[in-house]
């Protein structure tokens, strides 16, 4: 029988209070004695205010919950239970970034003591839950991997933004180390998600699972952002074919777009790492991958074709998706540079995002309001993200902005029905 620390009473620690971790430990906290960790003390200080910039739990829920928050590793110790929900993101080579879950298991390997689960959230590729976790988590603990602590594996499952599919309705999959290991996941996760839990046959089939989650949407969209591309050159709105491929009750509902995010941009280099590892050419997921980081030029060769000579341009649209405070990894800035390169000035409006994070992370100064613009100072408005607040501009608002003969560039559709002004012109893809 395997010697678990676990109890009902006892303390789980959730290691990274981001977009996936917040609210797993807030929901965790309903039913268990749980203290959140992260390295940034600004981080916990906002979280101790009241205030989540993720914009994933409101002020209420999160001053109402029991969570204990600490940037202190003395205060993590001996816990039952550590899950661990940091980033794994990927290097300028596009290789994965494995340094983030190393770090986290070589701050946890001296805090952990006998019985303890440690439990990885992160999208990482088949077997580096095991192969490398473990291993450091031994040699910083000096215990016995299987013996004296043990590993599990539950990829999260966030959607930034999505206020339905939550992580207490989601299906959790699950997977230990042991059988006994999983059975203490099922009960864990369970108690939180109404959604119940689904048992992997193995860890390295749960991180396969979640791999491929993301890759197989990356590559649907690749398709789509192909063919885009293809119609763009013979004079054909993909979305006038998407309408009416749509009739066919079969037909698989993706969208062209900018790929970005934590998720679908990143994880298929993970899998492609781990095909190359076994010497295996990963063709299909990677050419996929060229397409959705190439889209952004192509958006921006096609947008100045239509624009002579120099002018100013605004975008409207910075995060990686609609109503959603998220900039990570977002492609909307491969288009703004793509403009720029091309001879534009360029302006940036986001109904969503953080100004303060889009200046830190990307050097950008976004207009605060629309309504403060100079009248007809813009050769284009581009529409990037389609925030709701975005969907809602009128032809009024684009009149004002634009230039006579100005061009209204919808990237998203957001604009098909729009009753624009004559004197304007408009494009989508």
């Amino acid at each position: 029988m395997t010697n678990i620390a676990f109890k009902p009473d006892s303390r789980i620690v959730v290691v990274g209070l981001g977009y996936v971790g917040l609210p797993l430990a807030v929901a965790m906290a309903k039913k268990f004695n749980v203290i959140g960790f992260d390295i940034s003390l600004d981080r916990i200080r906002e979280l101790n205010d009241g205030f989540d910039r993720t914009d994933e739990i409101d002020k209420e829920r999160l001053q109402a919950s029991t969570i204990t928050l600490t940037t202190d590793p003395s205060e993590i110790k001996d816990a039952a239970v550590y899950i661990v929900t940091v980033p794994t993101p990927v290097n300028e080579d596009k290789s994965p970034d494995l340094g983030p879950i190393k770090s986290s298991c070589e701050l946890l390997g001296p805090l952990l003591s006998k019985g303890a689960i440690v439990i990885f959230e992160s999208t990482v590729y088949p077997g580096v839950t095991e192969e490398l976790c473990g291993p450091v988590l031994e040699e910083e603990s000096g215990l016995v991997c299987g013996e004296d602590f043990f590993l599990g594996y539950s990829p999260e499952r966030i959607n930034p933004g999505d206020k339905e599919h939550t992580v207490d309705k989601i299906t959790k999959v699950i997977a230990g180390q042991t059988p006994e290991v999983t059975a203490v996941l099922a009960d864990l996760y369970g108690a939180v998600t109404s959604g119940g839990t689904f048992a992997a046959a193995s860890i390295r089939a749960a991180e396969a699972a979640k791999v491929i989650e993301n890759s197989q949407r990356d590559i649907n969209i690749a398709f789509i952002n192909e063919i885009t591309m293809i119609f763009q050159k013979l004079g054909i709105s993909v979305y006038d074919v998407l309408e009416a491929a749509a009739t066919k009750w079969n037909f698989l509902n993706f969208t062209p777009g900018l790929v970005g995010g934590h998720c679908i941009g990143v994880d298929p280099y993970y899998l492609a790492e781990r095909a190359r590892q076994i010497n295996h050419d990963p063709r299909i997921i990677l050419s996929g991958r060229a397409i959705n980081d190439g889209m952004a030029d192509f958006v921006a060769e096609r947008i100045c074709a239509q624009l002579s000579g120099a002018g100013k341009i605004l975008v409207l649209g910075l995060t990686f998706k609609e109503n959603c405070p998220d900039l990570r990894n977002t492609k909307a800035t491969d288009l703004i540079q793509g403009l720029r390169r091309r001879g534009f000035s360029v302006d940036v409006h986001d109904a969503a995002a953080d100004p303060v994070e889009a200046k830190k992370f990307y050097n950008i100064d976004l207009v605060s309001s629309l309504d403060d613009l100079e009248d007809h100072s813009y050769a284009a408005v581009v529409g990037v993200v389609s925030h709701d607040s975005y969907k809602d501009i009128t032809g009024a608002t684009f009149e004002r902005l634009l230039e006579t003969g100005g061009l209204i560039a919808d990237v998203k559709a957001m604009w098909r029905n729009l009753d624009k002004p004559k004197h304007l012109r408009k494009w989508q893809l």
